[in-house]
């Protein structure tokens, strides 16, 4: 692509210099959203987005092809979708604009045929019977039925910031019933082996509750250190 001082204002399409590989995103689709998010301090997750694909099982996970649009302007989804390759997941930045829709039935249709994974959406979509037939993830903030305008200006592959979350092209995407987080290409690999780990040490306390063996230290002690007598 050229150089972004070559484009008119508020337009660019940019290009990702990096994406995750496919053993990484396979590693991280067996996750739970929650341990990615508490290995990243906890303060790391999207806000008031809700899934409309109606199948509370599924786990999104693919690299971010990211959008800033104009509140109400789709122009620069439509080339994001030209652009996206399979497994990718358009992060669009509408600055949570719920007055005219983003994306709606006939984009999902072509995201089905590009094999695009889904779409992270700080606005809203339309056409909500078909998304929820499945096929391609989606989470926006609301939906209504104004469609939106194609007039621009927006950019592809710039860093977005998308419902709370700062999310930089090649960005790894992971959602599941619980909500949706980005984490850092460069912070892939050293994260991995982090939630891995967490993972299973919730699986070890989980069996504890079950049997009844759950050791109460694990909470008396931190009430001893406020000064509790316990």
């Amino acid at each position: 692509m050229s150089n972004r001082h070559d484009w008119p204002a508020g337009y660019y399409i940019g290009s990702r210099q990096s994406v995750p590989d496919a053993s990484l995103i396979d590693a991280y689709r067996q996750l739970p959203v929650p341990n990615i998010g508490d290995c990243m301090g906890r303060t790391v997750a999207a806000r008031g987005l809700i899934p409309y694909h109606n199948d509370p099982h599924h786990v999104l996970c693919g690299p971010a092809l990211t959008v800033k649009v104009r509140p109400g302007d789709n122009l620069m989804i439509h080339k994001a979708i030209e652009m996206a390759q399979p497994g990718d997941v358009i992060v669009v930045d509408g600055a949570g604009d719920l007055t005219q829709a983003l994306i709606g039935g006939l984009m999902r249709t072509s995201a089905l045929t590009k094999k695009i994974a889904g779409f992270i959406i700080d606005g809203a979509i339309r056409d909500v019977n078909e998304w929820a037939e499945g096929g391609v993830a989606v989470y926006a903030r609301g939906n209504i039925l104004r469609g939106p305008s194609k007039d621009g200006p927006g950019e592809v592959n710039i860093t977005v910031s998308c419902a709370g979350l700062l999310v930089s092209p090649g960005d790894l995407i992971v959602a599941d019933a619980d909500g949706v987080i980005a984490i850092p290409y460069d912070e892939l690999s050293g994260l991995l082996p982090k939630v891995q780990a967490h993972a299973q040490r919730e699986e070890k306390i989980r069996q504890t509750n079950i049997s009844g063996t759950a050791d109460p230290e694990r909470f008396n002690s931190l009430l001893r250190a406020k000064g509790c007598p316990v």
